[in-house]
């Protein structure tokens, strides 16, 4: 028997291979499907299905590609429908794969069509469950992300419960838990870092797995939970109807572009070009209007949370030999209208005569001096959790989650110092900001953790009280967003 996670960082994501006799098994596959076949290949087995835990919203699944490939048949768990062929299997339905069983237990909760598998070794001996969305480590799936569903959260919240109490706490404490996100994921609002764990350890460490009552579940569920990206819906569509072929995707999105190639596509199809290099690099030299998400983090999350149209045509400028990487990081998350990259990127665009433009950047100790010695103007554009654990004095929240909600507020007059934790949604954010029409941009460099090494005056109990005396003046973020849009 083998069973082996496959954890992508990125993404917070994590893809399940089982095998037995020959036989294989992978649950909730990302959009690329080599890796999965040279897992098969190694191990001298034929992938027999793909198990989908739901209708994924945060990345696009690899089932189609990987089915038409292999042959495998797709699976999903009852209340599912899909628009291609799959099998909608029923409550407690069994599938075997070599010696193993795998058993379907349907937990909906975070969405309807959620379901648990149960894996039974070769002496039918409950080993693992995968169980997706429905149980992380440390937390549960959140209940607002089911498709056209007439059901509220607090709905789905008491489905989640009735399910974890009855359908996965029944089984035994040995059980390995392996769920499809860890930390970082939008999925949940507290996951642990850890990507595996005992159900055991689970009903002594889970909040959600406490001997609490229903009507307080549904209640802690429920509050606190940040709008989903806007992204979401659109791939548990895609997941859901079908969606483009990846060798088509990566073909058409490495194709090598002349600087006159990308500037007639920038005006003919309103293509935007997109820079993912380092934010330093970026801050330092970069194509006039570009935008930039940074190929080294949370790439695909912040390309769908802040690019809106899923068939937006983008031109890459990339690190020299990433280019097939950017176009598959970019197809995890439904973005398949990559229409190349700029083929000596920078340096060509030089080249060809053209000017580039740049984005002040700034240490942590001349940020802190200026901040010491005048009145400045602060975007702190971290998520909420991370500014109310830690905070500037009379700085404001500006997540850039929300940057579209809140950038036309912002004065074009003024000069805007812009930080987050370590430097990289700063550059987002300053080039997100520059393409709107804001010229007098700031960044610091190392983001608050350098700041927190300096002199500047981070939020204590004192300056909390005098802060409060001004609550009734202020109003803070998220009151202005949904004040805006009621």
């Amino acid at each position: 028997m083998v069973v082996e996670q496959l954890y992508t960082s990125c993404l917070a994501q994590g893809a399940y291979f089982i095998q037995s006799e020959g036989e294989a098994a992978i649950i909730d596959p990302l959009r690329e499907y080599k890796p999965y076949l040279d897992l098969a290949a190694k191990n001298n087995a034929k992938i027999k299905y793909i198990f989908e835990t739901h209708f994924h919203a945060d990345f696009v699944s690899g089932h189609l590609d990987l089915a038409k490939h292999t042959g495998a048949e797709i699976i999903f768990g009852p209340n599912a429908t899909t628009d291609f062929k799959s099998t909608i299997a029923t409550y407690n339905q069994e599938f075997k794969v070599g010696k193993l069983t795998i058993k379907v237990l349907h937990t909906p909760g975070h969405t309807l069509e959620s379901s648990t598998f149960l894996l039974l070794d070769e002496n039918n001996k409950p080993h693992c469950i995968f169980t997706g969305d429905t149980l992380f480590i440390g937390d549960v799936g959140r209940p607002d992300l089911a498709i056209k569903s007439d059901l509220t959260q607090e709905d789905l919240a008491g489905m989640l419960f009735d399910s974890l109490r009855n359908k996965i706490m029944t089984l035994p404490d040995d059980v390995i838990v392996y769920p499809a996100h860890g930390a970082g994921s939008a999925c949940g609002k507290n996951m642990s870092k850890e990507t595996f764990d005992t159900l055991g350890n689970q009903k002594k460490t889970n909040y959600a797995l406490a001997n609490i009552s229903k009507t307080a579940f549904i209640k802690e569920l429920t509050t606190g939970i940040l709008p989903a990206p806007q992204y979401f819906a659109k791939n548990a569509q895609l997941n859901k109807t079908g969606y483009d072929n990846y060798d088509t995707v990566t073909s058409k999105g490495t194709k090598a572009l002349t600087v006159n190639d990308a500037k007639h596509l920038v005006q003919t199809n309103h293509a935007i070009i997109l820079d993912v290099r380092k934010p330093q690099e970026f801050a330092a030299e970069h194509i006039p209007n570009s935008l930039f998400i940074g190929i080294d983090g949370q790439f695909a999350p912040w390309v769908g949370a802040l690019i809106t149209d899923l068939k937006q045509a983008i031109i890459l400028v990339t690190p020299n030999g990433r280019e097939e990487e950017t176009v598959m990081r970019l197809s995890r998350v439904g973005y398949d209208n990559c229409i190349g990259f700029i083929d000596g990127g920078v340096d060509a665009w030089k080249h060809a005569g053209n000017t580039t433009s740049s984005i002040l950047s700034i240490t942590a100790d001349e940020f802190s001096g200026k901040l010491s010695n005048s009145t400045i103007d602060v975007l702190d554009v971290r998520k909420p959790g991370e500014y109310e654990s830690s905070h500037l004095c009379s700085v404001n929240s500006n997540p850039l989650d929300f940057i579209t909600d809140w950038k036309d507020s912002l004065s074009k007059e003024k000069e805007y110092h812009i930080h987050c934790a370590g430097g990289y949604r700063s550059m987002i954010a300053a080039s997100i900001l520059k393409r709107n029409g804001y010229e007098k941009l700031v960044d610091v460099a190392g983001g608050f953790g350098a700041i927190q090494k300096t002199n500047a005056k981070i939020v204590t109990t004192a300056c909390k009280t005098e802060e409060a005396k001004k609550a009734q003046t202020k109003t803070s973020f998220f009151q202005r967003l949904f004040s805006k849009k009621l």
